[in-house]
């Protein structure tokens, strides 16, 4: 445990609040998340080294206090914390593994009543971490040929920055990032002016308006090309590619509009003001991951992870799970999303897609709504199985029109908010007049494959 300061107890002045909780009790990360706040905003500045993998870091948490607080916890992995303050005095620091406790005064606990909002702010430094999932995939700070690239799902964002690294807990953000001159910075949002540099160095400002999941930030550091346009309806259009992969990616990435526009046609209007892409080389991450507004792909994306990244836009970046758990309705709405556009773009009926992903073997592994662990979350029940649950939806309801209208309406009532499997299913029941126990048991919830007409 470091103690970073070491304040005298305070006699008098102070509210009768109590710590918040170190997690949020997530079935599958359930240190994940902090208790007793709700964070409204972000705002994060950066100085990265990218030849030397270090960075310089401070983050301005603005929150609101969900009960009278005499301390609360943030996530933090690795790193040094070098000072921290609470309304601006200075807060004692105490660290246990990943969780930072920040302890207040008592003229400071003052302010921390339930309901108010307070400001903190944590100065830290270091060689950011990898971070290896149950699952074996590697997110969190990954060093590229040129730069590096941060990816959060489900625990890397508390890589490179201390916050409440749980998706029930969403904000906006701003991002402050000074690069060597010659690199470019690339987040999430819209370039809140035109870069900046001084003394050989770049400073790049990023900012995300609407709420945005601690998981879905990310920052590209290395060599792109940039292109921005905009869309019809104002929506800007940022692309970043690595110049190595440029030419093959070109035809893909001038398609992110049409594949967006299509998706408002289907889901309901665009829920963010800026889209695009960033596209890595083929080694510089693992997989393709829908961070807001922009997704990554390592090295040029095909149609199908184009249309899936997209997707995710509404299902799972606007309308966010409550818990991991509830994994399956970000991927299994995004891998519906490709069998619509297989099935109108390239002739290929959703029944189809259905039938090839009811004789895959490994959609019945477990059910998509109770993933065995936390190494199972990504794996291809919650993917496969995920989308056969929507096919049978769609089938129940009869009626393309209306099945349309329900996905609209979803992405509609819980935009930009956080959504569980029990709200999914309680909508749809509401919404069709349907009594679909059956559906959920047997495809939702059932540990055997039920027949395909079922």
């Amino acid at each position: 445990m470091l103690a970073l300061a070491l304040l005298a107890p305070a006699c008098t002045g102070g509210v009768e609040g109590k710590p918040g909780a170190s997690g949020v009790r997530d079935p599958y990360f359930p240190k994940l998340g902090n208790g007793g706040y709700d964070v409204t905003h972000y705002a994060i500045t950066l100085d990265v080294d990218p030849d030397e993998q270090r960075l310089r870091g401070s983050v301005e948490i603005t929150a609101r206090a969900t009960q009278d607080l005499s301390s609360f916890n943030l996530d933090l992995a690795g790193l040094t914390v070098d000072s921290a303050t609470v309304e601006g005095r200075p807060a004692a620091v105490n660290r246990a593994g990943n969780e930072l406790t920040l302890r207040t005064d008592a003229k400071v606990e003052d302010r921390l009543r339930r309901g108010e909002t307070f400001r903190a702010v944590v100065r830290y430094s270091g060689s950011p971490k990898t971070i290896t999932d149950p699952d074996e995939s590697e997110e969190g700070w990954l060093p590229t040929g040129d730069g590096a690239l941060a990816l959060g799902e489900p625990t890397g964002s508390m890589a490179w920055f201390p916050g409440n690294h749980h998706p029930s807990d969403k904000a906006a953000y701003d991002l402050t990032v000074t690069v060597p001159k010659g690199l470019t910075a690339v987040s999430n949002g819209v370039l809140a002016g035109p870069p900046t540099t001084e003394k050989g160095r770049t400073t790049y400002r990023w900012h995300t308006a609407e709420p945005m999941a601690s998981y879905l930030a990310t920052l590209a550091v290395g060599r792109f090309e940039t292109k921005t346009s905009t869309m019809a309806g104002g929506t800007t259009v940022f692309t970043a590619v690595d110049p190595e992969v440029a030419k093959a990616s070109a035809r893909a990435v001038a398609r992110v509009p049409e594949v967006v526009a299509w998706e408002a046609e289907h889901f309901g209007p665009y829920p963010f003001s800026a889209t695009g892409a960033i596209v890595e080389r083929e080694h510089d991450a693992g997989y393709a991951l829908e961070t807001q507004n922009r997704p990554v792909f390592p090295g040029p994306p095909d149609m199908e992870t184009l249309v899936h990244e997209m997707a995710h836009q509404w299902f799972g970046d606007s309308v966010t799970p409550k818990s991991w758990r509830d994994m399956w309705l970000n991927e299994g709405l995004a891998t519906y999303a490709e069998w619509l556009w297989a099935e109108e773009k390239e002739d290929t009926p959703a029944d189809e897609s259905f039938d090839d992903e009811y004789e895959d073997e490994d959609n019945w592994a477990f059910p998509p709504a109770d993933p065995p662990s936390a190494a199972d979350i990504s794996e291809q029940p919650v993917y496969g199985r995920g989308a056969m649950v929507i096919h049978k939806i769609r089938e129940a309801v009869d009626d393309d029109e209306e099945f349309f209208a329900l996905l609209k309406g979803w992405t509609k009532a819980h935009r930009h908010g956080n959504a569980s499997t029990a709200d999914f299913t309680a909508y749809v029941e509401e919404e069709t007049g349907q009594d679909l126990s059956g559906l959920w048991k047997a495809w939702l919830y059932g540990r055997s494959r039920p027949a395909a007409d079922g």
